[in-house]
């Protein structure tokens, strides 16, 4: 039964560090990707914690964050950290007995464990004779995790010298960052140009492309340094294709595969241009009935790929990233003259 136990006293500590500001003084807190964080131009600081992501490429307008392509791939719902010195570890401990002393809605078995927890740090004297030799390692959470997968760390704190790995799965490394500063990831918007100008027509093609400026590689660098630990990864992303959903099954798309190639450039598609009205375009669509008195909705998704690199020569791929937006489109008939 010790397991519902340790989830209670996980839950309780954190949410002490989170929501009591005299709490949160006690110590560096837990690090969340989303809570209360604070941005400057190119930086995010997550509240009370250590964890800091640096992004770069993307050149402002708008943008919206990237969706997994793989279902089965999240990102670190938890992971374990350095978090407080010796000190700093026995005001945390002492502040959450305290806490839980005078919260008389926490269950006794809860009370207890605290106790007993706090008794056997102070056994060793919180460590505080090895100040200088390492640091109390502690879970911290993903916000956007369900609760669920975010209880997968509910392994009490424990002591790491510096400069050695603890032997623990959901210890923090730079896949952990990579997977982090994925989240984190902000790509320019995929709203086309259409031509010819004005309503498009039925069963005439439309044009659509993006000019090269829109889809430069965008990188985000998450890292941690505290008490002499130092990890980093710096997720990138780089656009693959564009594909196209008319927002009708009455159209076809251009090219058959609906998925617009990214040029050498970077640009995707081809500008229209007069003359080229018989031409057959190297992205957009043919819509084959009128929207009457409405639009279709035109939706445009790029594919990322995403790849890392990280501390000590770490680095890999991680699943496509996909961000799509839609645009209103008329088509109208073309309208023939009797004379």
């Amino acid at each position: 039964m010790r397991k519902p136990l340790v989830v209670s006293v996980v839950c309780f500590s954190a949410l002490l560090l989170t929501s009591d500001p005299a709490m949160a003084g006690l110590g560096p807190g837990r690090a969340t990707t989303n809570s209360k964080s604070t941005k400057g131009p190119n930086q995010t600081i997550a509240a009370q914690a250590s964890i800091k992501y640096h992004s770069s490429g993307n050149g402002g307008g708008h943008s919206g964050p990237l969706a997994s392509t793989d279902s089965n791939w999240t990102p670190p719902a938890c992971w374990y950290a350095p978090e407080w010195s010796a000190t700093e570890f026995q005001q945390f401990r002492q502040g959450v007995y305290v806490s839980a002393v005078h919260d008389p809605d926490l269950p006794n078995d809860v009370r207890g464990e605290i106790s007993d927890q706090n008794q056997k740090y102070a056994g060793d004297n919180y460590n505080i004779d090895k100040e200088k030799e390492g640091m109390w390692w502690g879970p911290q959470f993903n916000d956007d995790a369900s609760l669920a997968d975010q209880m997968k760390c509910d392994k009490d704190p424990f002591w790491v010298k510096k400069g050695e790995t603890p032997d623990v799965p959901e210890a923090i490394k730079p896949e952990t960052l990579a997977g982090l500063a994925y989240q984190q990831m902000q790509v320019p918007g995929t709203k086309v140009s259409l031509a010819p100008a004005g309503a498009s027509k039925v069963n005439l093609p439309t044009w659509a492309w993006l000019d090269k400026a829109d889809f430069k590689p965008i990188s985000v660098t998450a890292s941690l340094e505290v008490g002499g630990f130092h990890a980093e990864a710096t997720t990138t992303a780089t656009a693959d294709s564009l594909s196209l959903d008319p927002g009708t099954d009455d159209a076809q798309v251009l090219p058959e595969s609906g998925r617009c190639a990214i040029n050498g450039d970077g640009s995707i598609g081809e500008p229209y241009a007069r003359g080229k009205g018989n031409q057959t375009p190297p992205c957009g669509v043919v819509y084959q009935r009128s929207s009457g008195g409405g639009t279709f909705d035109l939706r445009s998704t790029a594919t990322w790929k995403i790849s890392w690199t990280g501390t000590g020569g770490a680095g890999g791929d991680l699943p496509d990233g996909e961000y799509g937006d839609d645009q209103p489109v008329t088509v109208q008939e073309i309208q023939a003259v009797n004379r």
